[in-house]
């Protein structure tokens, strides 16, 4: 039988249950119930564990001056995000770093602090070897008040780099200004899923609700690295109207797709993951206590301090540093 055959023929055995109505009995066509995600105990005050938070900062330090640059990136976007303008200075040296990776963190840094001190470094980049810097830089520059260069983003949205594209289109989701709108929609249709999703988080960060659909269509995408880009980008622009969908993911078969959705939902306000976030620490996977550490920093608890306390220890460096930043952020 065609496959089409086989759809009409479902299709008429359904209207043909309809109008026969009460010869299948209800429980026949009941839909389980989804299963709940795992419990948690209700949060408790709290103090500061002034002890705690200094190990962090000693945890934080080690990745800034580590001699691997995959903990020195991470370890400047946390200081931008723990620190703010006071840590000006140290993101800006962060400019003259050898590896590329770093010097795009910095820059993205600089721009959303609007650090004026990056500036002068922050032209000399534009002619950085690298794309994704070149990217950083008019975006840094942009936000600093220097719009002269920013046309470029336009030429940069058509880099046959994949990579190059989806920074375009985070950056652009950034500025905070809708005009940025006319070059997203199109990256939005890129050939490539991962741009195509960053293109939908920054247009819904801008306000577009055309990008609402599609991110949620894409949290229960067959892949599940789709899936966790599209809650994460969901949870961006803070609007508790997407808690649902959030929370829907914090029973995903996929351990970390639920790990990421418990942070999700911590970015709103909501504690609904802690659950799977503890079940997350007891992972042999590092990537898994990573996120689960992650997800205590957006949910932001005071009482899962012994948690983050062991995740501080952890043998892993990308373990230490998640939970070093989830202590700092907790105030």
């Amino acid at each position: 039988m065609k496959p089409e055959s086989r759809l009409y023929l479902l299709i008429f055995l359904s209207v043909l249950g309809i109008i026969l109505g009460g010869c299948a009995r209800p429980r026949d066509l009941s839909i389980p119930s989804p299963k709940p995600p795992p419990g948690y105990a209700a949060s408790r005050p709290c103090a500061l564990d002034v002890e705690l938070r200094a190990a962090a900062r000693r945890e934080l330090a080690a990745a800034l001056d580590s001699s691997d640059p995959a903990q020195r990136g991470p370890a400047i976007e946390t200081l931008q995000d723990v620190d703010g303008v006071a840590a000006g200075d140290r993101i800006v040296a962060a400019l003259n770093d050898s590896d590329a990776a770093v010097r795009f963190a910095a820059l993205m840094a600089s721009g959303r602090l609007r650090l004026q001190a990056a500036r002068a470094r922050a032209e000399v980049l534009l002619e950085d070897a690298s794309p994704s810097v070149h990217v950083a830089a008019l975006f840094a520059l942009h936000r600093l008040g220097e719009v002269g260069n920013s046309r470029q983003f336009e030429t940069l949205a058509f880099d046959p780099l994949w990579q190059v594209r989806a920074n375009v289109a985070m950056a652009l989701g950034m500025l905070d200004e809708p005009t940025a709108l006319r070059v997203l929609k199109p990256l939005a249709k890129d050939k490539e899923p991962q741009v195509r999703l960053q293109a939908l988080e920054a247009m819904w960060r801008l306000g577009d609700s055309d990008a609402l659909a599609p991110l949620v269509m894409a949290t229960i995408s067959g892949h599940p690295d789709d899936r966790m880009i599209a809650l994460l980008a969901l949870a961006a622009r803070r609007d508790r109207r997407v808690i649902q969908h959030l929370r829907g993911a914090l029973t995903d078969d996929y351990a970390e797709v639920a790990l990421v959705a418990a942070r999700a939902c911590g970015m709103l306000g909501a504690d609904d993951g802690y659950g799977v976030a503890q079940t997350g620490t007891a992972s042999k996977d590092p990537r898994q206590r990573a996120l689960a550490a992650w997800a205590f920093g957006a949910i932001g608890r005071r009482d899962a301090q012994p948690i983050l306390a062991d995740l501080l220890r952890d043998e892993d460096s990308a373990v230490r540093l998640a939970a070093a930043r989830a202590i700092l952020r907790l105030e």
